[in-house]
């Protein structure tokens, strides 16, 4: 037998050590989307996105009101999104989803393109015969129809033409157009003003003594002045009034299709207008006087139809009759208004009445006063507005025994028409007159 020797020694014994087990990190969640975009059309519409994911689910969102979301399979590793686009009103727009599954993250980019739209919701033409046009965006293979004989419609490039017939009658007239391209349409209105009131009525008892139809040429004839004042001249009012037309020639003051156009505008940072005089240095004493008149739309608009004495002296001791005055911050509310030392506006004492007259931007009305030694009574329509007995109590209550001067006038803010503010994004606007016409009696 053999022996062998031990080893001893504690020390010495192999001690097996475990290795440390390897460190293992999750799978990244692979997101897969198709479509990744959508390019959608103009019109409301549905779109469909297929999601694909190694994770356990997956959820979606977007921050676009006009993107509406809905899911299948959103707790499975397969699903869709049912994406529904609104319907666009305006000009080409995006949009972005997010797709979220784990930690992982994905886009789909939504571009729409624009609306088939037009550059307004109205056009305006004036009583003769003419053409105007509308801007279209949004397609290139548009057309367009009316629904009114009188407004014809062509297309011109990118433009809508109209061309309107003369209008006789004595109220605006309305057609509306419709643009389309098969997939989408819109709209739009044609207003063309009312024709010329060639009817000259005379009350009973007077005999007309003057008139102006402005009808003759394109400027005022020499009955009329104009009024050259700056800013701040009165009222506190905003507007430069120029002598017919401003240093780069753009009129005030114009005839068109047989009524005067004053107009209101900016040009080089100042606004113009246009205040003129009929018969200034005679006037008269008293009559029948009235006017058709249409009026501008906008806050910031003050335009009137007037009287002041033709031996001025003072304010308001010598008179003042305003016949028809409009705010454009209270449209188609118009009003008469007198003034003398015993009734102003200073002290709130002024004779005044206001009338709704509806449509008066816009449409044209009769505003007229029936002025005698014993009365004074504004119309609006042939409705009565104010009425002023002379109650003999002298100059300081009735110093409208004197010959007074017409006066026309678009104003801009001021006390009045700016006591709400002014709003420049209105300019230009225009008031229009028919006629103007002065009875007396026989």
């Amino acid at each position: 037998m053999i022996a062998f020797p031990s080893c001893g020694g504690g020390d010495d014994t192999n001690e097996i050590i475990s290795p440390e087990p390897p460190v293992t990190t999750p799978s990244e969640v692979v997101l897969t989307l198709a479509p990744a975009s959508i390019e959608a059309s103009a019109v409301e519409s549905s779109y469909n996105i297929d999601v694909t994911t190694t994770g356990d689910n997956w959820t979606v969102s977007t921050t676009d009101n006009w993107i509406a979301l809905e899911t299948e399979g959103s707790e499975t590793k397969k699903g869709r999104i049912v994406v529904k686009v609104s319907q666009n009103t305006t000009a080409e727009r995006y949009g972005r989803i997010v797709v979220s599954s784990g930690s992982k993250n994905e886009y789909v980019q939504v571009k729409q393109h624009e609306a088939l739209r037009v550059a307004a919701s109205e056009v305006a033409c004036g009583s003769g015969a003419g053409s105007v046009e509308m801007l279209v965006y949004g397609s290139d293979t548009w057309e367009a129809q009316s629904d009114k004989e009188w407004a014809s419609v062509s297309r011109n490039d990118n433009k809508v033409l109209i061309s309107c017939t003369e209008n006789k009658a004595l109220e605006n007239r309305t057609a509306k157009v419709t643009v389309t391209d098969g997939k989408q349409s819109c709209t739009f209105s044609v207003v063309q003003e009312s024709g010329e009131d060639t009817n000259v009525t005379t009350p009973e008892g007077y005999t007309l003594v003057w008139q102006d139809e402005f009808n003759e040429g394109t400027t005022l004839g020499s009955s009329w002045t104009h009024e050259v004042q700056g800013p701040g001249w009165v009222n506190n009012e905003l507007q430069t009034y120029v002598n017919g037309q401003t240093s780069t020639g753009k009129r005030v003051t114009e005839l068109k299709n047989g009524k005067l156009h004053i107009n209101c505008f900016k040009e080089n940072g100042r606004i113009y207008s246009g205040r003129v005089y009929a018969n200034v240095k005679t006037g008269w004493t008293y009559g029948y006087i009235e006017a058709r008149i249409k009026l501008p739309k906008g806050k910031g608009t003050w335009p009137a139809f007037w009287m002041m004495p033709v031996h001025f002296r003072s304010w308001p001791a010598d008179g003042e009759i305003d016949i028809m005055e409009e705010v454009g911050y209270h449209p188609d509310y118009v009003s008469s208004s007198l003034h003398a030392n015993a009734h102003v506006h200073s002290n709130n004492t002024q004779v005044t009445h206001e009338m709704h007259c509806p449509g008066a931007e816009g449409e044209f009305h009769k505003y007229a006063i029936e002025w005698t030694h014993d009365n004074i009574t504004t119309y609006v329509d042939g409705k009565k507005q104010l009425s002023y007995d002379n109650r003999g109590l002298g100059r300081d209550d009735w110093p409208y025994d004197d010959p007074f001067y017409v006066i026309l006038n678009l104003a801009w803010g001021g006390s009045w028409g700016g006591a709400q503010g002014v709003d420049e994004s209105a300019l230009p606007v225009t008031m229009e007159i028919d006629y103007v016409r002065v009875f007396q009696k026989k």
